[in-house]
């Protein structure tokens, strides 16, 4: 069973800077599409990004403009780039990955917007 791993959250002051990693134990090439998802306390996980098996980028409107999703194939790793961070973003982030079997999901990783 495929595993996927996120690193890179953390604290960060508003206007700041992450970058997010997910690493699968699996060839990403296997699945249809990798993304990232967030959710804050109190509300509905919601979809960050999403990269399809041929590269192609879709974000949300609400996320467009601050949040680069990318990877490295031969790291088998997802990353989410993260600029000009607000504390509305402050969530669990979570890795997903979907292929014929379904989806898959990451454990998460915290990320706290604060001065």
């Amino acid at each position: 069973q495929v595993r996927l791993v996120e690193s890179g959250g953390g604290l960060v002051q508003p206007g700041g800077s992450l970058r997010l990693s997910c690493t699968s134990s699996e060839s990403i090439f296997s699945f249809i599409y990798m993304g990232w998802y967030r959710q804050a306390p109190g509300k509905q996980r919601e979809l960050v990004a999403r990269l399809t098996k041929l590269e192609r980028a879709l974000y949300p409107d609400s996320m467009k403009g601050r949040f680069t999703i990318s990877r490295d194939n031969a790291k088998n790793t997802v990353y989410l780039e993260m600029g000009n961070l607000k504390p509305e973003d402050t969530a669990v982030y979570y890795c997903n990955a979907y292929d014929t079997s379904g989806n898959t999901w990451g454990q998460g990783t915290q990320v706290t917007v604060s001065s």
